[in-house]
């Protein structure tokens, strides 16, 4: 059966500690476009704030309480689960430089993996990774 999508992208919700920090970091570092601030659905006590990303959603998810909790160290290899996205970009250096100038961790630095392909991967300011691909090829 399969399921039957009515959008060509996935939505991806990110719990953060900081507001400031993740918009400072995904709206003004990043560039992705600030849609909308919203209440937290289904009795949930907190604010959504939305973001484009081209055709996807990225929700990131600020919790009246914030979870003790926090993602695992070691990035792609430290534990089983959701542990990280990626983004097409036709900057990768740039993006990249940016992140490291803005003084967050760049995990991978720009790299190519195979012929015209180049991707790197950093840290937001929850420790959640981010890869950028760049494909030349």
């Amino acid at each position: 059966m399969g399921v039957q999508l009515s959008k060509d992208s996935i939505d991806l919700g990110i719990v953060i500690s900081d507001s400031e920090a993740a918009l400072a970091f995904y709206r003004d570092l990043l560039g992705l476009e600030h849609v909308a601030d919203t209440p937290m659905p289904a009795g949930m006590k907190g604010t959504m704030h939305r973001l484009l990303c081209g055709s996807s959603l990225i929700k990131l998810v600020k919790l009246d309480e914030v979870p003790e909790a926090r993602p695992a160290k070691g990035g792609i290899a430290g534990a089983t689960g959701y542990r990280y996205f990626t983004m097409i970009v036709d900057n990768l250096a740039e993006i990249t430089g940016a992140v490291k100038a803005a003084g967050h961790k760049v995990r991978i630095d720009a790299a190519e993996i195979r012929p015209g392909v180049s991707i790197s991967m950093v840290e937001d300011p929850d420790g959640n990774w981010v890869e950028f691909v760049q494909d030349n090829s």
